[in-house]
């Protein structure tokens, strides 16, 4: 993949800008469909690869021992005296240069073995194990500035694989229907049922009191 200089990079730390294009799980996706955009002319300026999820993993690689620090110090010691004697042998007259590199070497890897033993008991056993850190993204996602997002997302598609964004939504699955709520009633004032209007009989009359007997008139004397 070709670099192009054009881009400028900010100063300061920055949000990226653009539409996302695609989606990848690994970092070597992300830059394999990168690549392909470069071998296919396309303006590779306006993209840009963000890391989503970052974490922090530690991978432990083995058991720290005072073998293995003392093997450690004395590979470090010896290059720093190679070197030293290097320089020496430059700056010194032919016949006595040759003749400090080795020790120079010697001494190098006596003083690394010391220091690194040294440095590793004093801290207690504390970390008794050799590790190495990376920062690693959960996704990578692709973007592009918005007047070439169409065209960089017709070349990821010939490349195949990854995620394209926006993704496919699912089809809808039919389910029961729900009837809408109804709203609560309001309580408001009772009305009494109407009563159905009575029907027309026949009309009797009040009973009369019974009159007293009448006494018949006395002979007259």
């Amino acid at each position: 993949m070709s670099m192009n200089r054009s881009a400028r990079v900010p100063g300061v730390p920055t949000l990226p800008k653009g539409e996302q294009i695609a989606a990848y799980g690994t970092y070597l996706e992300a830059q394999k469909a990168v690549d392909h955009l470069s071998d296919k002319e396309f303006p590779v300026q306006h993209v840009t690869i963000v890391g989503t999820d970052l974490r922090m993993v530690e991978r432990v690689t083995g058991r720290l021992t005072y073998s293995r620090v003392a093997l450690a110090g004395l590979a470090s010691g010896a290059w720093f005296g190679l070197f030293v004697g290097l320089v020496l042998s430059i700056f010194s007259s032919p016949g006595v240069g040759a003749g400090t590199i080795v020790p120079a070497v010697a001494i190098g890897a006596a003083f690394g073995i010391l220091f690194s033993v040294i440095s590793y008991a004093f801290t207690g056993g504390k970390r008794d194990f050799t590790s190495a850190s990376q920062i690693v993204a959960g996704s990578y996602a692709v973007l592009c500035a918005a007047e070439h997002a169409g065209k960089a997302r017709t070349l990821l598609t010939e490349l195949g694989g990854g995620r394209p964004w926006p993704p496919a939504q699912p089809p809808s699955q039919p389910g029961p229907q729900v009837p809408p709520a109804q709203p609560p009633t309001q309580p408001g004032p009772q009305v009494p049922p109407a009563q159905p209007p009575s029907q027309p009989g026949p009309q009797v009359p009040p009973t009369q009191p019974p009159s007293p007997p009448t006494q018949p008139p006395s002979p007259e004397s």
